[in-house]
């Protein structure tokens, strides 16, 4: 049983999620939360494995929610789901270390089966946010985004799976080593490359490529 926790300050919201979530006989919603010091608390408590966090919300922001969250000893799957489908709200989510951006208008068949992809360690976005993500890969390359050169070769192998979008097992299948090793190696490339999450290692890397790549090519990449 996947234990599900959900921060957000709308209750008939959190209500009709709890609801959507509880249908799947893999997930149990153990607790909600109406602010972000709220849900830090419950989460402390509840030792969840995902947890569901609202960006906008009174007092602190989900953003803010998340990086506290993120500091503390808990080892569960932080999900944005928001209506913000902005660049600049996702792009900060993932530099605070968010392992999935959802919007609350998908499907809600659809909330689940992402819900399952991220704990089983895969990172998840919602399709209809690839023309965002699309949009900052083709934005120039920041000061201070080279550093490639400071990862072993092995790390290297880490960053191109990341890439990929390959969740830690892949990857312990595809390079022939353990899921301990590749989490080590992950945490090691985010460290070096001072990043706080896989999807923005994967978009670090396909930002270092040649830049004259034509939309087709990475609309491609992105599904």
């Amino acid at each position: 049983m996947i234990k599900v926790v959900l921060i957000d300050d709308h209750p008939l919201f959190r209500k009709g999620v709890r609801q959507m979530i509880s249908q799947d006989p893999n997930f149990r919603v153990v607790g909600e939360a109406a602010s972000g010091q709220q849900g830090i608390e419950l989460a402390l408590a509840l030792n969840p494995d995902i947890v569901l966090i609202d960006i906008n919300m009174k007092g602190m922001t989900g953003i803010d929610t998340l990086r506290h969250l993120k500091a503390t000893h808990l080892l569960a799957r932080y999900i944005i789901l928001t209506v913000s489908n902005s660049e600049d709200d996702l792009i900060e989510a993932l530099r605070a270390g968010a392992d999935g951006y959802l919007l609350k208008d998908m499907e809600p068949e659809d909330l689940c089966t992402n819900l399952l992809k991220a704990w089983s360690g895969a990172t998840v976005l919602q399709d209809t946010l690839a023309e965002v993500l699309r949009s900052a890969l083709l934005s120039p390359i920041s000061a201070g985004t080279s550093g490639e050169e400071l990862l072993t070769p092995r790390e290297r192998e880490i960053l191109e799976c990341l890439a990929e979008g390959f969740n830690n097992k892949t990857i312990a299948r595809k390079l022939g080593i353990s899921d301990a090793t590749v989490k080590v190696h992950v945490k090691n490339v985010l460290r070096k490359l001072n990043l706080a999450s896989r999807l923005e290692a994967a978009v670090w890397k396909h930002r270092s490529k040649q830049p004259s790549r034509s939309p087709g090519k990475i609309d491609r990449e992105l599904h």
